[in-house]
């Protein structure tokens, strides 16, 4: 049997991770949860596996479960806030701790989790994008397993198995494309959030959605592919495939490309990561292969979707400046959300940021000088673009 924590229990990849628990036959045990406000969803989630431990960002909701497990007699310890995330990473009957939380939140109880000797089945790609170096040196020095969630890096730590860094020529992300694949500047003027939150094949929560659609999610994807498996900026191609069926490619020295297909279905990977190194059984529709018509592949438009240039610029100056482009995205994105800003404002936003904060780069690259200058950020551009493009 496998002990598992979920932080962020209530959004996507959480939701999707309870599935494949009620599918494991009793072989996965969820012990501790975390959410940040959804109280409703956590009461049906406590009703149904009853974990031992439940942690809400929230405290007032916080409050709200403490009293429901006492109403119910349940015997739940509940916490709340950052250190109950960190307390529910920690505990001392799991093993492995899903990391499903959106953003840079998920940095602290991530290497709070590794330093605690816990396996992470990784879905929280912030964390590496702004922690990549200081998470992978101590998941080695801890004899830690970062098993990757999101669907592309499980294609490429699939497709690398049985092979070594040296045999890999480069890695392929493949992209869907997101909402907007063919349009142009001109056309993405005046897009609505509704349209920007319409993915074609994924169902995800709004801040990757987002992501999706401006293609910043592939760029944060090539500098978590760049830390997980330790290959240059110069070695990771993205490759627009809007069918969502090869979920990443690895080409080796020999030119042989080895690929992993599958249906876009998340339960896929996670169940891959949470039994990793076993196959379990088919949790998936399988691929009829008579039904595919055709596979096609597009180079990604960098000038139109500049999100993904500025993270490969990111990425190759290495140091913190990942922690800006990231900082940045989330503040953007969050301002779009409220309708604050338009679709295209995200990049140019990000952008400005890099070169405001430029000076900072070289800085020593720790956990404290990551949390201040990501703080400095937001702060920076609530600042000057609160009030609203009207205003």
């Amino acid at each position: 049997m496998k002990n598992i924590s979920i932080l962020g229990a209530t959004g996507s990849i959480g939701t999707q991770t309870l599935d494949v628990i009620r599918q494991s036959n009793g072989e996965i045990k969820l012990f501790g949860i975390t959410a940040n406000s959804s109280v409703d969803k956590m009461k049906e989630i406590i009703e149904e596996f009853n974990p031992k431990y439940v942690g809400m960002m929230d405290e007032s909701c916080s409050e709200v479960i403490k009293n429901y497990c006492i109403e119910k007699n349940k015997n739940i310890e509940v916490f709340s806030g950052i250190d109950g995330l960190i307390k529910i990473a920690t505990l001392d009957e799991i093993d492995t701790v899903v990391t499903s939380v959106v953003g840079m939140i998920g940095l602290k109880p991530t290497m709070a989790a590794i330093e605690a000797k816990k396996d992470i089945a990784l879905a929280n790609k912030e964390t590496l994008v702004v922690a990549g170096e200081l998470v992978m040196n101590k998941a080695k020095e801890m004899g830690v397993k970062i098993l990757p969630v999101d669907s592309e890096h499980s294609a490429i730590f699939q497709s690398l198995s049985g092979y070594k860094n040296k045999d890999i020529n480069k890695i392929i992300l493949t992209a869907s494309g997101g909402p907007f694949r063919g349009k142009n500047i001109d056309d993405l003027k005046e897009v609505t959030v509704k349209e920007a939150l319409k993915h074609p094949k994924w169902n995800m929560g709004q801040k990757i959605s987002i992501d999706s659609a401006t293609l910043m999610n592939k760029g944060l994807e090539v500098i978590e592919a760049h830390f997980l498996f330790d290959t240059s900026y110069d070695n990771i191609e993205v490759v627009v495939h809007p069918q969502s069926i090869i979920h990443s490619m690895v080409e080796y020295k020999d030119a042989s490309v080895i690929a992993q297909l599958g249906s876009p279905d998340m339960r896929l990977p996670i169940q891959y990561a949470l039994n990793y190194p076993e196959r379990k059984g088919m949790i998936a529709q399988p691929i009829n292969f008579y039904e595919i018509s055709q596979l096609t592949f597009e180079k990604p438009d960098m000038d139109t979707f500049k999100c993904l240039k500025l993270a490969y610029k990111a990425g190759k100056i290495g140091g913190l400046a990942p922690t800006v482009l990231n900082g940045a995205n989330e503040e953007a994105v969050a301002l779009l959300l409220e309708e604050k800003i338009k679709f295209l404002q995200i990049a140019e936003i990000i952008e400005e940021c890099m070169k405001v904060f430029e000076k900072q780069y070289s800085n020593e690259l720790t956990l404290e000088n990551i949390i201040n200058l990501d703080k400095s950020v937001r702060e920076y551009i609530r600042s000057k673009w609160e009030l609203g493009v009207n205003n």
